[in-house]
This record gives C-alpha cells, sequence and structure tokens, in this order.
C-alpha cells in the first residue's frame, strides 16, 4: 500500500472519529462498530494480506499500544469520576459498594468460569485456560463510553455534594478503573504455571507479592503521585507552578507517565496507579474547572488511540486472526458475553437485599441487570494476552488471539448496539422514579 494511499485512509479515518461520537450520540450505535467496520473493510483492499498487520508478529508493538491506549483511558475514568474516596472515610469506601462486589465476586467468577470453559470445551492446557481467563475478565475502560460517566462535574456548589447520581454508569466506570490493574495478577498466575511449574513451587509467594504486595504498591505510589501534583497545580506558593491558574491541561498526561513510571519502576501496578492518581488529583478542589480541561484532552487522546486499536483490530480481522477460530472458541466468546459475565454481575450484586443501597442512592434490580450485562470487552484483554505472550510459551497462542479477538468483536457490536436505548430507557425509568 502506497504512502499516498495511507495518509488518505488515515485523514477519512480521523475525520470520521472526529464526526461520530456526535452524529450518533442518539442513535443505537456506538462509534467503535463503525470503527471496527471502517478497519474490516480496509483489510479487505488490494495489497493488505495476514503479513501486514498481525498481533502475534508484531507483538511488541499491539502491547505497547494497547497499554498507552488503557492508560490514558484510566487517566480520563479517574477524572471523571466525582464520588469522593478517601482512605481516611469508611462512608466514601461504603458509597462504593457495588464496585467492589463486582472486583471482589463477579471479577474472580469471570476468570474461573472462562477458564473452566477454555480448558473442558476447547481443550487448552491449564495455564493457557487461566491466561484467557485472566485476559478476558477485566472490563474495559477504552470502549464503554457509552455506558460510562461522562466527565467531572465542576460547580459552584459545596465540594461535598458533588456526586454521581446515575449509580449504573457509576459502577461500570470504577469497574472498569480498578479492574484492569487488579487482573494482573491472575495473569502472572498463568505466566508462572506455564513457565515455572506447579502451584506448590510459587503460589505463596504469588499470593504475597503479585496479589497483595503490587497492590498495595501502586495504590499508595499511585495516590501519592497524584496528592504532590494536585498540591503543586492547586495550592504552589510559585503561580508559575500553579498549572491550574494557567489552564495547562498536560499535565494529566505528565501524570500518566509520572504515575505509571515511577510504580513500574517499584514492580507494583502501573494501571492502578494511574486511576489511583486520577482520583487523589480529582479530589484536590473538586469543584475546580481545571478538572474538566485536563478530562477533555485526555478524552481526545483516548479517542485517537481507540481509532488506531480499532481500525487495527479490524484489519486483523479480515487478514487471517480469526484464521485459527474454532467453533468451540465461538462457543466460549457468545458464553462469556452471554452467560458468564452476566451470571458472574447478578451473584455480585444481587446477594443480599433485595435493593442494593450504595450511601443515600439505591440500586435496583434492573440496575443490577444492566450493571451485569455491560461488560464490554476490550483493549485491555489485548494487552494482556500480548504481555503474557512476550513473558512465557503458550500452547495454541494463535488460538487465544483468535477468541480474544472474536469475543471483543462481539462485545463492541452486542453492547454497542443495546448501550444507547438500555441507558436511556433506564434514565426515563429514574426520572419517572
Amino acid at each position: 500500500m502506497t504512502a499516498d494511499l495511507v495518509y488518505l485512509l488515515g485523514g477519512t479515518a480521523l475525520l470520521i472519529a472526529v464526526v461520530l461520537p456526535y452524529a450518533l450520540r442518539t442513535a443505537a450505535l456506538s462509534p467503535p462498530v463503525v470503527l471496527l467496520g471502517l478497519g474490516a473493510l480496509i483489510g479487505l483492499l488490494p495489497g493488505i494480506d495476514d503479513a501486514t498487520f498481525s498481533p502475534i508478529e508484531q507483538r511488541v508493538f499491539v502491547e505497547h499500544l494497547a497499554e498507552f491506549t488503557v492508560l490514558v483511558a484510566l487517566m480520563g475514568v479517574g477524572l471523571a469520576l466525582d464520588r469522593p474516596l478517601s482512605f481516611r472515610s469508611f462512608t466514601t469506601w461504603r458509597r462504593w459498594g457495588a464496585t467492589w462486589r463486582l472486583l471482589a465476586i463477579a471479577m474472580p467468577l469471570t476468570i474461573a468460569g472462562v477458564a473452566l470453559l477454555g480448558w473442558w470445551v476447547m481443550g487448552l492446557a491449564p495455564a493457557t485456560a487461566l491466561l484467557l481467563g485472566a485476559a478476558l475478565a477485566p472490563t474495559d475502560p477504552v470502549l464503554a463510553s457509552d455506558v460510562q460517566v461522562e466527565g467531572p462535574t465542576t460547580t459552584e456548589a459545596d465540594e461535598d455534594e458533588i456526586d454521581e447520581d446515575d449509580e449504573v454508569r457509576f459502577a461500570l466506570t470504577s469497574e472498569a478503573g480498578l479492574n484492569d490493574g487488579l487482573a494482573f495478577p491472575f495473569v502472572y498466575a498463568a505466566i508462572l504455571l506455564a513457565g515455572t511449574g506447579p502451584v506448590t513451587e510459587w503460589g505463596v509467594h504469588w499470593f504475597a507479592w503479585d496479589l497483595v504486595g503490587k497492590v498495595v504498591v501502586g495504590a499508595v505510589l499511585g495516590t501519592a503521585v497524584g496528592w504532590v501534583l494536585a498540591k503543586v497545580a492547586f495550592r504552589s506558593n510559585r503561580p508559575s507552578l500553579r498549572a491550574a491558574d494557567s489552564g495547562e491541561p498536560l499535565l494529566a498526561l505528565a501524570a500518566v507517565l509520572l504515575a505509571y513510571g515511577v510504580t513500574e519502576v517499584a514492580h507494583g501496578y502501573g494501571f492502578l496507579a494511574v486511576f489511583a492518581c486520577a482520583m487523589t488529583m480529582r479530589s484536590a478542589e473538586r469543584g475546580h474547572d481545571y478538572h474538566a480541561l485536563m478530562h477533555d484532552v485526555v478524552e481526545r487522546l483516548e479517542r485517537l488511540l481507540t481509532l488506531i486499536v480499532l481500525l487495527l483490530l479490524g484489519v486483523a480481522l479480515t487478514n487471517g486472526l480469526l484464521a485459527g477460530l474454532t467453533w468451540q472458541a465461538v462457543v466460549v466468546a457468545v458464553l462469556l458475553l452471554l452467560v458468564v459475565r452476566p451470571v458472574s454481575g447478578m451473584i455480585a450484586l444481587f446477594a443480599g437485599r433485595r435493593d442494593l443501597r450504595v450511601g443515600g442512592n439505591t440500586l435496583g434490580r434492573r440496575e443490577r441487570a444492566a450493571t451485569a450485562f455491560f461488560g464490554v470487552r476490550g483493549v485491555g484483554s489485548i494487552f494482556y494476552l500480548a504481555y503474557a505472550a512476550g513473558h512465557a510459551d503458550f500452547d495454541d497462542l494463535p488460538l487465544l488471539w483468535s477468541t480474544v479477538g472474536l469475543a471483543i468483536t462481539l462485545s463492541v457490536i452486542l453492547h454497542g448496539v443495546t448501550a444507547t436505548p438500555a441507558m436511556r430507557w433506564l434514565d426515563a425509568k429514574r426520572d419517572d422514579a
């Protein structure tokens, strides 16, 4: 494909990415569906074949592209959430009750369910099955914008009154912000199982460090970086350092790189650190317009990165990514979206009282059902699979890529088509109530 054609296709795709979010705002169709379809059509053009783009052959590029896309999305998610979360306030932790249920119950059940299906239905080795479950378990902060909160609220009112009133969007947004980091221990478990040996040889160290230690390091360092940056941006004694006064939004991108870099050097979970950093920065001067400025620049970069990822995924879909697909893999991908995630979410959210009370709000039966259903799969799954493939030798790797690619495609279509009408219906019910 000539360079001129690349420029033409790139410009056309970028124009579509700019126009689509506004053109489809009221339509029952999400921009990711259109972008994925456009990428698939590009993949059918003459001169493009399976050698043009392959996540197996270009594993390092795919890993880092997906990694940076998720990082930017996590910063955007953390800045968008209005509901506070403080280590010193148990009340704020209670208001995140639905999130903790989804993380502590739904995600492990999803990992176990997909891993079991991978081993039993697809015939995968235990390590490969566990990797499939860990890669497909986290919901995606990149492709789930249709079911997430729109952005930070900045108001002249009392900062204590700033909070989300949409429990479904809040639960899905906060879950996507946290579970990308919390799925990492299970990816490491798959790597250890494939490269080190039986669980008895590494289980204790994995539990103490990979499952607990790295989570603590990520949360603490991310919070510390966010606190320092917020202190400088909002309250520095030197006017030249108060980025909030100058309105320079690129501080958000600096925060992404600093939080991730510091935490990765300390061997913690960088994904979790970036989200914690964003939440900490959001907690400073909660009603300040600077939060909206930072969120806007992050959102635009995220949109550009999403465009690239979806176009490349679409190209790969029509150029060999699904070549290794089997009917068993199709069954597992469908069951993940229609059975495993919804059932896991319902078990997590429907346990206990009839209505799940979150602070002063209530997550009713229809809201809990919607939250359980909209577990969007996306870029995080691509990163985890590429990362694990570079750290251990897994059997049936082409089959794994085919399964993950199909699951993401089905999720983009299913959730992209149903999100707008479902959220509109929930909004109408809430307004009536």
